[in-house]
């Protein structure tokens, strides 16, 4: 290539000068000028002209095709943004063969590979951003199930969400039909909640075990035909029978972490083994650390102690390993797993394969054909949103944790399986439930949250002046009648009505108040359980007595009469939580 008709350095194609604009998150494509070029035809860079300006050090007469060459003005670089081709370039001299829509071709991959790159931030939602971009070729890539309402219809980029991550025992695909059960239907053998919060500061990732004993609900299960087909539910089963066991599908694992933890999955995203393989094979491996040295007769993984790369069948050796870490059981290789996972994140956010346009898209293609989703979320437009909004949360601010647990007694004297630690675990559904961060937030964002408690500060009216309509936002049908009688009939405010449904819904329950019906705000807070972010200054309204009146109006978070909406001020410890920034040593 001509380093000065292309104004760069030898063998740099403009296409590959894609670097990240701090300022927007995303890549540009990023040009220096030029170096001034000399106005003498022939002259080359670096050479001193000669008599009538040729290259003093040429010998011998130049043949046709090299004097066209020498003596082609070179094409300008204007800006920083000029491509080959762009409107009003000049043509090629004659005898240099034009190779512009090869480029332009190369070029818009390779834009599209950078621009994905910036979004993966997690192993499986950053697939989803390439299936969207990466042309034709990833569009068939994603599967979709329907779960029915098991899962939202559409996703909001406005909220928290919640993203069931499962993965599978499943033995499809090549090399994986000698792994353990060969007939295994595919149960829910890795479970990982995703919450990210509302503000995009923060994520939990919490593990659920898949021999925690639970009861799964009865499933509506869409079938082949169109049908629906219930399949009853279980009593005391481990948790991975919730997927696959007598048809289930991803859905029934969805409303069994509702019926667990109270949280309600609003996407899942499920893969199988071969998810482990293809995607270390497409950064180029991942670098774990071992205490101690492993050769798993039963796994076939074999490392040295300290650090090591793996990928491929070696990765899934890896996370498949129980015998040669800690007590030899799944609470422990869930450890491993969260330990391989914040390693993979590390990898895909890092230099080395965001700028590997080759690394991109071998990643993107490995793990969408690995993917499966439901309906909600399949189309790679949707699919690109919910990466792009994950992309924005920190690393660091990335919580791995897993749900407290104790041993189960009635397992006897070898214990298999585990129940949940009443005494931790409801603390920790509580706090993903409210939106609340395990780890440190901005400054910024806890300013905010001080100002809004701030509010739930001062003098309280007598619960029997307080005046107030309740309106129905989003809530369970009847709720602002059950909010009525009990605010009447148990905490003694008689002066409430029924005001019906609110003119639009909310997602969170609200209370607008006038700045002289500040101290009946904050009793009708205090009764509620509602948090500081839920009072609002603003206006009162006119009751059906004519006289002014507080508005309540309960949104989707609405849990029900005497119910407190009030989020814990600070998230539990949890043993064994770590973020996705630290490098840990399995053991």
């Amino acid at each position: 290539m001509d380093a000065q008709g292309r104004g760069r350095a030898d063998n740099i194609d403009p296409a590959d000068q894609w670097v990240l604009n701090p300022a927007t998150g995303e890549y540009e494509l990023r040009l220096d000028p030029s170096p001034p070029q000399s106005a003498v035809p022939g002259q080359r860079r670096g050479a001193a002209p000669g008599p009538g300006g040729g290259d003093s050090r040429r010998r011998g007469t130049p043949s046709d095709a090299e004097q066209a060459h020498e003596t082609a003005p070179a094409p300008t670089v204007p800006g920083p943004r000029r491509r080959r081709g762009a409107p009003g370039e000049e043509e090629p001299p004659p005898g240099r063969r034009s190779r512009r829509p090869e480029k332009k071709k190369r070029s818009r991959t390779k834009k599209v590979l950078m621009w994905t790159g910036g979004t993966m931030a997690f192993v499986l939602v950053g697939a989803g951003t390439a299936g969207y971009l990466i042309l034709k070729h990833l569009e068939g890539n994603v599967t979709t199930t329907d779960v029915g309402s098991a899962a939202k219809d559409s996703f909001s980029k406005d909220e928290a969400f919640n993203i069931l991550i499962i993965g599978t025992d499943k033995r499809t695909g090549k090399g994986n039909e000698g792994y353990g059960d060969k007939g295994s239907v595919g149960h829910a053998d890795t479970n990982i909640l995703l919450h990210v919060a509302k503000d995009r500061t923060n994520a939990t990732a919490l593990s659920i075990p898949r021999d925690l004993i639970v009861d799964v609900p009865d499933c509506p299960t869409k079938q082949p035909d169109g049908s629906t087909k219930v399949v009853p539910g279980s009593h005391k089963v481990r948790f991975n029978e919730s997927l696959g066991q007598d048809g289930r599908d991803p859905g029934c694992a969805m409303r069994t972490v509702k019926e667990i933890t109270g949280i309600s999955p609003d996407h899942f995203m499920m893969a199988d083994f071969n998810a482990v393989k293809t995607l270390t094979s497409a950064v180029g491996g991942v670098e774990v650390c071992l205490k101690h040295a492993v050769n798993d007769k039963d796994s076939h993984l074999n490392l040295p102690a300290g650090s090591s790369k793996i990928e491929g069948e070696e990765a899934l050796a890896f996370v498949r390993t129980r015998h040669s870490f800690g007590n030899h059981g799944d609470l422990d290789r869930i450890k491993v797993q969260q330990q391989f996972l914040s390693s993979l994140m590390r990898k895909m956010a890092s230099g080395d394969t965001l700028t590997n346009p080759v690394k991109l898209y071998d990643l993107a293609d490995a793990a969408t054909k690995s993917l499966t989703v439901d309906t909600g979320i399949g189309k790679p437009s949707t699919l690109k949103d919910v990466a792009l909004e994950l992309k924005k949360v920190p690393t660091k601010n990335i919580t791995f944790l897993t749900v407290p647990v104790l041993d189960n007694p009635d397992d006897g004297p070898v214990h298999k399986t585990v129940i949940l630690n009443q005494a931790q675990a409801p603390q920790v559904f509580d706090t993903i439930g409210s939106d609340v961060s395990f780890t440190e937030v901005k400054k910024k964002q806890q300013q905010a949250k001080d100002a809004q408690a701030a509010r739930l500060k001062g003098t309280r009216s007598a619960a029997s002046e307080v005046r107030v309509r309740v309106l129905n936002g989003g809530a369970k049908d009847g709720a602002a009648q059950e909010t009525l009688t009990w605010l009447q009939n148990q905490q003694g405010v008689l002066k409430s009505e029924n005001g019906s449904n609110a003119p639009e819904k909310l997602a969170n329950t609200t209370l607008e108040y006038a700045p002289d019906q500040a101290d009946q705000a904050r009793e009708l807070a205090s009764l509620m359980g509602l948090p500081g972010s839920a009072l609002k200054p603003g206006k009162s309204v006119t009751n059906s007595q004519g006289l002014p009146a507080m508005t309540l109006t309960l949104g989707k978070d609405y849990k029900g009469a005497g119910v407190s909406l009030t989020a814990p001020k600070k998230a539990p410890k949890v043993q064994g939580q770590h973020t996705a920034d630290t490098v840990q040593c399995a053991s």
